[in-house]
């Protein structure tokens, strides 16, 4: 049996197909928990890489997430919920997934071992970018070859694992060990192993948006408000930060063009929406910072670097 824990037998697996339901799904809800846990000793490195991760977004550089398998699907949910939830750029986030998903929403196999699709998927890789490379082995020749490429070009690598000892883990300048227990199905990372990096992607991105700027007071105040829904959910927020009411705040989100940050800079005091997004800019877009900024009297804007 392979000396991987992603791969190792567990425990309490033995004779699991002879169990009653309730049983069964006991122990899964259990390996799932364990796998949870495992996230806590990771927390210092998840801190480093958020860093990273915010430092290359505020540049203007890219966050590449590359993966395969079940580990994939996990980068893929955080990579496509982050411009709608913190606005970033579209075009600033980048998803490599080995084989890509068909038409018939299938994940071939094959694709994770072939390096020579990776050096092709990972021209676009520059050294202003960060690379999220994530395997529940450590050891996926398709995602250690963009690691590898990407350091050679100057970009950041955090390397994400649930084995340790990952040859993912070389060279790169955060690694994220999520030792997680055997799976109870030996082998299935999209279990225990998939909880973790699920796990660990909401948290090193959330954090990275909160470096941005992007969430005030547990808001997240730079989303795309592109349906009804959430045009309702950033008015809400506009009345709660400003202490408004809802109908009122509806009214100065229509004036800033749909930003919540814009919208409660109007009702602090900023004559219009040019002068908040000025402040916005001098602030590193942190709202909190800029409604210090604001001078309610004068009207203007006061830049630290212009004073």
């Amino acid at each position: 049996m392979s000396q991987k824990a992603t791969e190792a037998r567990h425990g309490k697996a033995e004779g699991l197909d002879t169990r009653a339901p309730e049983d069964i799904l006991a122990l899964l809800a259990s390996g799932q928990q364990d796998a949870a846990r495992a996230v806590d000793a990771a927390i210092p490195a998840l801190a480093e890489a958020a860093d990273l991760v915010a430092y290359t977004l505020r540049s203007g550089g890219k966050l590449v997430y590359a993966a395969a398998g079940s580990s994939g699907l996990m980068a893929m949910a955080d990579a496509l919920e982050l411009p709608g939830t913190y606005g970033i750029p579209r075009e600033q986030i980048v998803l490599l997934l080995a084989g890509g998903l068909s038409s018939h929403g299938e994940m071939p196999g094959a694709p994770e071992d072939d390096v020579v699709l990776a050096e092709t998927d990972a021209a676009l890789i520059g050294q202003a970018d960060c690379v999220l490379a994530v395997s529940a082995s450590g050891s996926t020749p398709y995602v250690v070859k963009i690691a590898e490429i990407a350091r050679s070009r100057g970009a950041k690598v955090v390397a994400i694992a649930n084995n340790s000892g990952a040859r993912l883990f070389d060279g790169a300048d955060v690694s994220v060990l999520l030792e997680t227990p055997p799976e109870v199905i030996a082998g299935s990372t999209r279990m225990g192993a998939g909880t973790a990096q699920k796990l660990a992607f909401n948290m090193l991105s959330t954090l990275a948006a909160i470096k941005l700027g992007h969430v005030h007071d547990g808001h997240m105040v730079n989303l795309r408000a592109d349906n009804e829904k959430l045009r309702i959910r950033a008015a809400g927020m506009v009345a709660e930060i400003a202490g408004i009411g809802f109908d009122e705040a509806q009214e100065f989100f229509a004036r800033a063009d749909g930003s919540v940050k814009v919208a409660v800079l109007l009702v602090a005091g900023a004559a219009d929406a040019a002068v908040a997004r000025e402040l916005l800019n001098c602030s590193g877009q942190v709202l909190r910072k800029a409604l210090k900024e604001l001078n309610v009297t004068e009207n203007t804007v006061k830049c630290a670097q212009g004073r």
